[in-house]
């Protein structure tokens, strides 16, 4: 492990989404990440070739029943050790199985406590269920995006799952363990999808404050209300994405559209976004991606085509720079953001529920003899 976060152990009491995301995350660059999953998700017999759960790479993984006095106690063992405890229930389950965060810091008062909730530890809606769709609606993201005219469009589960949540908690047990370099002290990571979701619209609020946003869905710069901000279908039904806010830039998308010379409204003349719209559609439609791709790629227009997951393995930049990886039989993005003297990289490929409990328990300082009262306990699988 050569990344920059090599040395660092972590815990991971297993989850979904976000959660898993962010253990990726911190893996990626060189902690050792022990994923607890249940034990009552552990086969009797592992399959012969690694997980296609890429959330889960780059850790090995422990099956225990947490719900199990011997099972609990094991953790805290293993607390005793760890730099990050990071788990993903509802607020007050860890507090329930005896693991919450004052349990284990007063074994390990160094320990950073990453915690990651969809409304938060605290408020009103903390113990409410909910997904992607409804926290970045709540933060007042989801509003707006969509097309003028259109019900909202969830962009995935890319903006609170992962950008608001896994990406901030990676971000915050980051944080907290340079702070403890110089205090000695751990501490409690709150991150709250909704809060991190708040966080990544703050350039809106930025354009709302100085009177440049609309909140009417699809009216804006950045919402699909700009012509020169948007999509567009090419001849064989592929698609194009445009950003040509810069006036340098959108004179180049004038010159390569054939529009140049004409007399065309101001670009930023919100009057007549429709109609410019509409006669790019017409020039785009004109041509292939192909031919759109051998006209502006490359160029100052900032243009890119439309792919999916398999054309992105294959795009010739994505090629070169490596975006794309394979392990452990696998297609996937490559560790991100990149250092020059650390590298991050995919250690392992992801393991399966339990696949690692003997290794992994007496690597983190238990005995083998542990290991079988354990076993023979009900306590770990």
């Amino acid at each position: 492990m050569s990344g920059p976060l090599s040395g660092i152990k972590v815990i991971e009491i297993a989850g979904i989404g976000p959660g898993p995301f962010c253990a990726m995350m911190l893996a990626d660059m060189g902690a050792d990440v022990l994923r607890v999953d249940r034990a009552a998700s552990v086969r009797d017999e592992m399959p012969d070739r690694p997980s296609p759960d890429l959330l889960n790479r780059g850790r090995r993984s422990v099956g225990v029943d947490l719900k199990h006095p011997e099972g609990v106690a094991t953790i805290l063992r293993l607390v005793d050790q760890a730099d990050v405890l990071m788990e993903g229930f509802r607020p007050g389950v860890m507090e329930r199985l005896g693991l919450g965060p004052d349990v284990c810091m007063e074994r390990n008062p160094g320990l950073v406590y990453g915690r990651m909730t969809g409304f938060g530890q605290e408020g009103p809606m903390s113990q409410a269920a909910g997904h992607d769709i409804n926290y970045i609606a709540m933060a007042g993201a989801l509003g707006h995006i969509g097309r003028k005219g259109e019900k909202p469009l969830p962009p995935l589960n890319l903006v609170g799952d992962f950008g608001g949540g896994g990406m901030f908690l990676a971000f915050g047990i980051a944080a907290a363990l340079v702070e403890r370099a110089s205090s000695g002290k751990g501490q409690v990571v709150d991150t709250a999808m909704v809060d991190g979701a708040a966080v990544l619209m703050t350039m809106m609020h930025s354009f709302r404050q100085l009177g440049g946003w609309s909140d009417e869905r699809g009216t804006n710069l950045l919402d699909t209300g700009a012509h020169f901000y948007d999509t567009y279908e090419t001849k064989d039904g592929e698609f194009v994405s445009i950003g040509s806010i810069e006036p340098q830039f959108y004179a180049e998308l004038l010159r390569l559209t054939g529009l140049e010379g004409e007399e065309l409204p101001h670009q930023m003349d919100s009057l007549h976004w429709e109609s410019m719209r509409d006669r790019l559609t017409a020039i785009f439609k004109a041509k292939t991606r192909d031919e759109w791709n051998a006209i502006m790629e490359g160029t100052d227009v900032c243009y890119a085509p439309v792919l999916n997951i398999g054309e992105a393995y294959e795009h010739p930049h994505n090629k070169h720079r490596g975006t794309f990886v394979e392990s452990g039989g696998f297609m996937q993005p490559a560790p991100a953001p990149r250092f020059s003297r650390t590298p991050g990289s995919i250690d392992r490929p992801s393991p399966h529920a339990g696949q690692d409990t003997d290794e992994s328990l007496v690597s983190w300082g238990l005995t083998s003899e542990d290991v079988k009262k354990l076993r023979e306990l009900g306590a770990i699988k």
